[in-house]
């Protein structure tokens, strides 16, 4: 694990512009976790009440804007809290970005307490995601939170 902080530290630093930086990270999580098969940001326009996919690494979604509290994405910009769902299939109020996602993981990330984006893991596997997974995205998330 240490590996992977100090890939996305070093990716986080110099002259690139933050979307550069972002979509380097983007990259690195998902060469480094198997289960990570798409790895994406997305950021919070909060007089629209709408999300704007950032960079991300993966297959092209039609996702590029969620509205607040439709789908994950949604939801976590209105609670500003984690969400980890094991089993897509189980979800009432999900937008299915392809069918061959099986779970998915979103963690809020946060500038100076405002929530003003997420980054939105799609994972191919069901039920891949461990507490682990939400310290390190936790972790890239405050790291991104320093250079934006």
């Amino acid at each position: 694990m240490k590996h992977v902080h100090t890939r996305i530290e070093q990716a986080l630093q110099g002259n690139a512009s933050s979307d550069n930086k972002l979509q380097k990270v983007c990259e690195i999580l998902q060469q480094e976790f198997e289960h990570y098969d798409w790895v994406g940001f997305y950021f919070a326009d909060h007089d629209k009440r709408l999300l704007h996919l950032g960079p991300f690494a993966g297959e092209p979604t039609d996702h590029t804007t969620i509205p607040f509290g439709k789908g994950i994405c949604g939801q976590v910009a209105e609670s500003n809290a984690n969400f980890v769902v094991p089993d897509v299939k189980a979800q009432d109020n999900y937008i299915a970005c392809s069918i061959t996602v099986k779970s998915e993981i979103v963690v809020p990330l946060f500038k100076d307490g405002v929530n003003i984006g997420q980054i939105d893991i799609d994972s191919h596997m069901i039920d891949p995601f461990t507490p682990e997974d939400e310290r390190l995205l936790e972790w890239v998330n405050a790291k991104v939170a320093e250079i934006l």
